[in-house]
């Protein structure tokens, strides 16, 4: 590629691990597999004030705030992440498995 060419990848989520939590506000902790080749843990699920929303692996600032280690930047791929992220919650309410539930995709 010499630069003229402009490449969109989509990144793929091709397996959701969740691990429900018998709590108020935290409901569970999910791990995410990109492109069966990068695991990021550490997203919640979370109860807020106007429903639930998945929040990001982030840790606690010397200032008390929490910033994000891992995050979507645009719109598509938040959208694209929460659905799969919520989607997968959902299925495992509905019926636990013992170890958190696993979405995969296959390859040909």
């Amino acid at each position: 590629m010499d630069g003229s060419e402009v490449r969109s990848a989509m990144i793929e989520i091709t397996e959701v691990r969740v691990s429900l939590r018998n709590d108020e506000k935290l409901k569970a902790f999910v791990s995410i597999t990109l492109n069966e080749s990068f695991v990021i843990r550490g997203l919640k699920i979370i109860q807020g004030t106007s429903g639930l929303f998945v929040a990001m692996p982030s840790r606690k600032r010397p200032d008390g705030q929490h910033q994000d280690l891992a995050h979507p930047i645009n719109d598509a791929t938040r959208k694209y992440l929460t659905a799969k992220v919520m989607d997968a919650y959902e299925r495992e309410l509905v019926q636990p498995s013992e170890h958190g539930r696993s979405e995969s995709h296959s390859y040909e």
